[in-house]
C-alpha cells in the first residue's frame, strides 16, 4: 500500500526495551479507587468480594499470558512477574504495561456482575500501571517484601480506623488518634477496645494473595526462602540467586528500580490507543465489513469519555480500531510521567468500551474482554503535530478505500487471495474506478465517518440567552467527521490548540 509524506513522524517514537537479564514486573493499581469504593459501597475495611474479583482477574491474566510466572496482589493492586528470559513483545515496557493494564481493566468490568449481581457499575473503573525491572532475584525478593509489608501495614491501619469510625468517631478524629502508633499499639487497640485479634483476621486481608496457574495461595512471607522452596517453578522460571533472608530496605531504594520515562516538557504529548488483535476480535463478534458503524460509534463514545474525564486532553482523532489523544503542550498531568499518562487514558478507554458494549450491540454477547495497547510520543511543535494527525487521516483514507474494494470483491464471489491479487499495485484512482464501474459505488459519497475518521474536541455553544446577557458560552464535546489535513479546519477552530 502507498506510503504518505507524513510518515516521518514515526521517527519521534522512542524504543523502551527492558534489557536482559532484568526480570520484568508490571504493577497495576486502582486509579482513584478510594472514591470508587465509596461510590459502590464496598465493605470497610475490606470487601472480600472485591478482593475475589481482583483475584479472578489475576487468574485470567495468567491464562492469557503464559509468560507470567505468578502475581501478587492486595487491596486494589496487583503485580505480575514475567519469566526471566521472556521475549514477549520484544520486552518493550510501554507495550507490556498497556496490554496488562488494558486487559486487567476489561476483565474487571466484564466480571463485575459475577461478584456484585445486585450492584450496577456506576462509572468505568480505571487502573494505572508501572514497569519495575529487577536486576536479580534478590531485588525481586526485596520488591515482594515491600509490597507485602505495605499490605500488612495498610490493612492493620484500616482495621483500626474503621473500628473507631463504626464506634462513633469522625474519620478525621480517627486518623488523628492513630498518628504515631506502631503495630503493637494498633494490635493492642484492636484487641482491648474492640475484641479483635488481628492475627485471626482472614489471610486474604492480612497477607494478600499469590496467584499461580489455576490457584490462589496465601503466605505470610512471599519473599522468604521457604515460600520459594514450596513453589519450585519460581526458581525454574525466574533463575537462581535467592537470598536466605531479606533485610528491610527503604522505599526509595526500591522505587529507584521503577522504569519511569518522563515526557519532555513543552512538547505536544500524543497518546495513541490501538485495538490489540482486533482483526480476530472483529471476526469473533461478526462486525460488518468493511466498516461497522456501531463499532465505530462505540469507539467515539470511548473517546468522548476520555475528554470529559481528563481536562488536559484537548483533541482526539480516531479511525478503525485506533484513537490518538492530544494533551495540552504545557500539561502537568501526572507530572508528565509516561506510564501514568498512558495507562490512565488507556484504562478509561478500555473500561468504557467494555461497559458500553451492550448499548451498541444489544443482540451480541461480548465473547471475551477486548484489550488495547498504547504509547506516548512527544512532538516538539504544532507543525509536526499537524503532520502526525494528517498521517493518521491519510492512513484512514488509504485503508478504507482498499478495504471497501477488497470486501466488494469478496462479497461478489472472489476469494480473499484473489481479491488481494486484484488490488495489488493499484492506485487510488484505479480503486475508485473499480468501485464505480463494477459495483456502482461512488467512493466520495460513502459516509464521512468511514472516509475521514472522527475528530473529537470541545466546542463553544453560544445561545441567544448567552449573547443577550454577555455570558460565557457553554462548552460541549463534539464528534465531527471532516478534513483535518487542510489548514481550514484549524483556522475555523483556533481554540483547540491555543
Amino acid at each position: 500500500m502507498a506510503k504518505s509524506k507524513y510518515e516521518y513522524v514515526k521517527e519521534f517514537e522512542v524504543r523502551d526495551e527492558v534489557m536482559l537479564p532484568n526480570l520484568i514486573v508490571v504493577r497495576v493499581d486502582g486509579h482513584d479507587f478510594r472514591i470508587f469504593c465509596a461510590e459502590h459501597k464496598f465493605k470497610r475495611p475490606n470487601d472480600e468480594q472485591a478482593l475475589n474479583l481482583m483475584n479472578l482477574c489475576a487468574i485470567k491474566m495468567l491464562k492469557k499470558f503464559p509468560e507470567i510466572v505468578f502475581s501478587y496482589g492486595f487491596s486494589d493492586e496487583y503485580s505480575f512477574i514475567f519469566e526471566k528470559m521472556t521475549k514477549i513483545h520484544s520486552r518493550r515496557a510501554s507495550k507490556l504495561l498497556s496490554l496488562i493494564v488494558s486487559l486487567f481493566t476489561s476483565l474487571y468490568v466484564a466480571e463485575w456482575k459475577e461478584f456484585f449481581p445486585d450492584k450496577e457499575l456506576k462509572y468505568p473503573p480505571t487502573f494505572r500501571g508501572k514497569v519495575i525491572p529487577c536486576a536479580t532475584v534478590e531485588v525481586l525478593q526485596h520488591y515482594l517484601a515491600w509490597r507485602q509489608t505495605e499490605c500488612h501495614m495498610a490493612n492493620q491501619y484500616n482495621s483500626c480506623l474503621w473500628e473507631l469510625i463504626e464506634h462513633g468517631m469522625l474519620e478525621k478524629e480517627a486518623h488523628e488518634s492513630l498518628k504515631g502508633t506502631n503495630k503493637e499499639h494498633k494490635n493492642e487497640l484492636l484487641f482491648q477496645r474492640f475484641g479483635v485479634n488481628y492475627k485471626s483476621l482472614p489471610q486474604i486481608f492480612r497477607q494478600g494473595s499469590c496467584v499461580f496457574k489455576e490457584k490462589v495461595v496465601h503466605s505470610k512471607n512471599i519473599a522468604g526462602k521457604r515460600f520459594w522452596n514450596e513453589h519450585p517453578s519460581l526458581l525454574k522460571d525466574l533463575g537462581d540467586g535467592i537470598a536466605e533472608s531479606i533485610p528491610r530496605v527503604g522505599r526509595a531504594f526500591l522505587r529507584s528500580f521503577e522504569f519511569e520515562n518522563k515526557l519532555l516538557p513543552s512538547t505536544w504529548i500524543v497518546v495513541r490507543v490501538d485495538g490489540h488483535h482486533f482483526h480476530n476480535f472483529s471476526d469473533s463478534h461478526e462486525f460488518e465489513k468493511p466498516n461497522d458503524k456501531q463499532a465505530l460509534k462505540l469507539m467515539n463514545v470511548c473517546a468522548v469519555a476520555v475528554l470529559l474525564k481528563i481536562e488536559d486532553v484537548i483533541f482526539a482523532y480516531g479511525q478503525s480500531d485506533e484513537y490518538s489523544f492530544i494533551l495540552k503542550k504545557d500539561t502537568r498531568f501526572y507530572q508528565r510521567k509516561s506510564s501514568n499518562v498512558v495507562s490512565v487514558i488507556l484504562s478509561l478507554f478500555t473500561a468504557t468500551y467494555t461497559m458500553k458494549w451492550k448499548t451498541f450491540f444489544p443482540q451480541k454477547e461480548l465473547q471475551y474482554p477486548p484489550s488495547f495497547d498504547g504509547r506516548a510520543v512527544c512532538y516538539p511543535d504544532t507543525k509536526i503535530l499537524h503532520d502526525y494527525l494528517a498521517w493518521r487521516q491519510v492512513d484512514c483514507h488509504i485503508n478504507n478505500l482498499n478495504n471497501t474494494c477488497f470486501w466488494s470483491l469478496v462479497k461478489s464471489g472472489k476469494s480473499m487471495k484473489e481479491a488481494n491479487l486484484a488490488l495489488k499495485s493499484t492506485l487510488a484512482k484505479d480503486k475508485c474506478e473499480l468501485l464505480a464501474k463494477q459495483y456502482g459505488i461512488v467512493y466520495n459519497t460513502l459516509p464521512p465517518m468511514f472516509r475521514w475518521g472522527s475528530s473529537v474536541f470541545w466546542e463553544d455553544v453560544s445561545t441567544e440567552e448567552n449573547r443577550a446577557s454577555n455570558e460565557i458560552a457553554q462548552r460541549r464535546v463534539v464528534v465531527k467527521h471532516c478534513d483535518i489535513i487542510q489548514s481550514s479546519f484549524w483556522e475555523a477552530n483556533p481554540s483547540i490548540l491555543a
